[in-house]
């Protein structure tokens, strides 16, 4: 008989050990089904409005530099924010460090790629020639912005750039998003400048 209390006692351990190795395993399931639904839901999607409120606060931080104020944010197909940029002409001393060509260059390396299919490009003033056409060769899927250039733009104002039917990809455009506040960050900023 000792032996089968032994026995007994094994198959005890056995069956006891078992079970806090299934609840182990159930509460580790449940744990992971928990974090995976908090990651669900909190799921950061931003909307065109709050990209370009992101986008305006680079260009409010780049006139405070000195720089003309634009601000750029790429956003991913999902639209989370990829990289966020201002414009760095004069600091940087690089002609082609407009906000838009930083944004682009940094969501290229965030992703690992210069391919940005199915991002977009959020930027407070319509792009010129160079970063419409930065934009196409990257590849995105829509450019929104705020403020017209007139005298430059070449998303549909001066030249339309992403739009031309020769070009192997045409962005979506998505024009005058938050146009007032974008419009007065650059007036804000040019105004004591022109009374010189």
């Amino acid at each position: 008989m000792p032996c089968l209390g032994a026995t007994h006692l094994v198959a005890t351990h056995l069956v006891a050990t078992h079970l806090v190795a299934t609840h182990l395993v159930a509460t580790h399931l449940v744990a992971t089904h928990l974090v995976a639904t908090h990651l669900v839901a909190t799921h950061l999607v931003v909307t065109h409005e709050e990209a370009m409120r992101l986008a305006l606060a680079q260009a409010v931080a780049a006139g405070d530099r000195g720089e003309i104020p634009v601000g750029a944010v790429v956003l991913d197909p999902l639209g989370e924010v990829l990289s966020a940029a201002g414009n760095d002409r004069e600091s940087a001393a690089d002609p082609t460090a407009h906000a838009e060509v930083l944004a682009l260059r940094r969501a290229a390396a965030q992703r690992g790629e210069w391919r940005l299919t199915g991002c977009t490009l959020v930027v407070t003033l319509e792009p010129c020639t160079m970063c419409a056409g930065a934009a196409v060769l990257a590849r995105v899927e829509r450019i929104v912005y705020g403020a017209t250039d007139e005298k430059g733009g070449a998303v549909g104002s001066l030249w339309d750039v992403v739009r031309d039917r020769r070009l192997n990809h045409r962005p979506e455009v998505v024009m005058g998003v938050m146009v007032e506040e974008c419009g007065a960050a650059l007036k804000r900023f040019f105004a004591p400048r022109r009374i010189r």
